[in-house]
């Protein structure tokens, strides 16, 4: 066939998707109703994992499996939202890459609500303005998010998801070229993931901290003399140019975002578990603490002290470690971890990343 009897036969599929959409939607309309009616939660989130994974082992491809994931997430975003809105807090403005996160994870289709702060997404959740707020909670590059930390030991809300996102950021701007740039405005984590970037071929230019990466957009928008470390949405948003690309020190950049909600989740078979705790001050309560991982097999992955604030020289730790609380390992475990601690509480276990 040539090139116009192809793009004949794209449309003719195009057109059978389309169908096949609608059909799918107004099925999604039935079970919303049912959900009603039987008063049944309509957002389960092991639901449409389960049907992401089976659908990446049915696919033959060549479609690739990220693109498998990422149409279905906008499908059940979309069919989510004609059974009912679902209102997501996130750490705004838009742009940011914890929007970026939100949507990865949620679809662009929900009801997605920026906020000023960290502490703000929290309290959506907790007083039932939103069903999920997205946060960071550490870099691979600057470490962790002291705030979101702080805010997990004062909240019942549970941890109910996490994500992985590649970090990049560009330099953004109206400026003829790098030598008219008087000024570099970011985030401060954006600023320091670019440090050694920025203090070799802006050596001369004054590093601005704001609220934000969108807000150093806006910034540079207004001024050619002042650029914005920032993402290309952010520019995109603005209109700014991209004066140079991945600028980031490390490549392997990536931000690990977290969902906080009030349902807990079932084991998937892939899951992590979070907690925090107090420990004696006393030798050797450290080593006492790990060794039930140990012994039942259970492999830590994240394990950090951080201060009360409640008392001066008082810390807890944080810890993830892999498998779900329902497993009888994790169970036996954390029965005798309970014994060693002052103070335990489990943040909650979610599908891995």
């Amino acid at each position: 066939m040539d090139l116009d009897e192809w793009r004949s036969r794209i449309n003719e599929l195009d057109e059978q998707i389309l169908k096949l959409l609608n059909k799918r939607a107004e099925v999604a309309l039935r079970i919303g109703e049912l959900k009603r009616r039987q008063e049944l939660p309509y957002f389960v989130p092991e639901r449409e994992s389960e049907i992401i994974r089976r659908l990446l082992a049915l696919n033959p491809g060549p479609f690739p499996a990220e693109g498998v994931k990422a149409v279905w997430r906008e499908i059940l975003s979309a069919s989510l939202a004609l059974e009912h809105p679902l209102p997501i807090a996130y750490l705004g403005p838009q742009a940011t890459f914890t929007h970026q996160a939100a949507v990865l994870r949620f679809g662009s289709s929900s009801t997605l609500v920026p906020v000023r702060s960290i502490p703000e997404v929290f309290d959506e959740v907790e007083h039932g303005r939103a069903e999920f707020g997205v946060v960071p909670v550490e870099n691979s590059t600057e470490g962790s998010v002291n705030v979101t930390l702080d805010r997990l030991l004062d909240s019942d809300l549970s941890i109910t998801g996490e994500l992985l996102l590649e970090v990049t950021h560009h330099l953004l701007g109206r400026a003829p070229e790098l030598s008219a740039i008087r000024t570099v405005c970011s985030h401060p984590q954006a600023l320091a993931q670019c440090r050694q970037w920025l203090g070799t071929h802006l050596p001369d230019a004054k590093l601005e901290e704001v609220s934000s990466t969108v807000a150093a957009a806006e910034r540079a928008a207004g001024d050619p003399t002042v650029a914005a470390v920032a993402s290309e949405l952010a520019g995109r948003l603005y209109g700014l140019s991209v004066l140079r690309s991945r600028i980031e020190d490390n490549p392997a950049n990536s931000t690990r975002f977290l969902v906080v909600g009030w349902r807990g989740m079932p084991p998937t078979g892939k899951d992590k578990t979070s907690l925090l705790c107090s420990l004696t001050h006393e030798v050797g309560a450290l080593s006492a603490f790990l060794d039930p991982f140990a012994r039942h097999g259970l492999n830590l992955t994240k394990i950090e002290s951080r201060p009360t604030k409640r008392r001066p020289w008082e810390y807890v730790f944080f810890v993830d470690f892999e498998g779900h609380v329902d497993a009888p390992p994790v169970q036996t475990a954390l029965a005798e971890i309970r014994q060693r601690c002052l103070f335990l509480k489990l943040l909650g276990s979610y599908p891995s990343a």
